[in-house]
């Protein structure tokens, strides 16, 4: 496997700590982002020559721009673009507050588009590179109670379904990450619960509230779901999606026949709304 040098947002915790791990392990470059500055401070002590680590808030823009373009210019080059920084929002849409709803979609939506951005000018310079954009499950079904993190997902999967077929052309590829559920810190570290609302007590979207409980533990192992995700750079075309845990995987296979389903039964429907083909005389 050739060393590459990759761009990673969030590596203090989650799947972006773990690939980075694993990177710098198999001899990887890694440029690396924190909120908190001194969060990788071992790995940075162990790996001082192939890690990079800079600050950086996904919700800032501008800042994104000075990073990204700083990352390129003190490595030369880049291969790889993650986007990892996020979090999970659940609660039903009325009990989230407006401000926990703009701040989701500027990490995980906004934040993960303007980093794209930012490294496409450098990719497209280059004449290669991939895009890795961790997505879930959650960017192909709809679940009671998390409605805004879906909203995140599925509007970053939109983007980047269209973003591969945009830059293809120079060389960039772009895979679409969906894991299910993860043994990782997700849960009990990175996940925020809306304010409950009675009303909802005992609904559907109130399931989502037990789930930080010992009893709800993920089957995901994510040593192995880093591992799958390194491993898909060296596909060539790139996937374009790519579904980790077997609970992700029954998940979207059940959503996506069902939507088929439904999509079939409108068949008559839709033809019935085109301008008709007979010439009116």
């Amino acid at each position: 496997m050739p060393q590459r040098t990759w761009f990673i947002t969030g590596i203090n915790s989650g799947f972006g700590r773990e690939l980075t791990e694993q990177l710098l392990h198999h001899g990887d470059r890694v440029a690396g982002t924190v909120r908190t500055l001194g969060s990788t401070d071992d790995l940075s002590a162990e790996y001082s020559d192939r890690l990079w680590v800079a600050h950086l808030d996904v919700t800032d823009t501008d800042e994104i721009k000075a990073v990204v373009a700083r990352a390129f210019t003190e490595l030369g080059s880049i291969d790889v673009v993650v986007n990892n920084a996020g979090y999970g929002l659940f609660g039903a849409a009325e009990e989230v507050s407006d401000d926990q709803i703009a701040h989701v979609i500027d990490t995980n939506l906004i934040g993960s588009i303007q980093v794209a951005r930012a490294a496409l000018p450098h990719l497209r310079m280059q004449g290669h590179g991939r895009i890795i954009q961790m997505s879930s499950v959650a960017g192909q079904t709809a679940m009671p109670g998390a409605s805004l993190y879906q909203a995140s997902k599925w509007g970053i999967e939109g983007f980047m379904d269209a973003l591969a077929q945009e830059v293809a052309a120079f060389g960039i590829g772009v895979s679409i990450i969906e894991p299910g559920g993860a043994r990782t810190n997700f849960r009990h570290g990175s996940l925020q619960l809306a304010e409950p609302m009675s009303a909802y007590d005992g609904s559907p979207a109130a399931m989502v509230r037990a789930i930080q409980q010992p009893e709800h533990e993920s089957s995901g192992d994510p040593v192995k779901i880093a591992a799958a995700v390194i491993r898909t750079v060296d596909q060539t075309p790139a996937p374009r999606r790519v579904v980790l845990g077997s609970d992700s995987f029954g998940a979207i296979k059940a959503t996506l026949t069902a939507r088929l389903a439904a999509h079939e039964l409108q068949r008559d429907l839709a033809s019935s709304t085109d301008f008709s083909s007979a010439v009116n005389l």
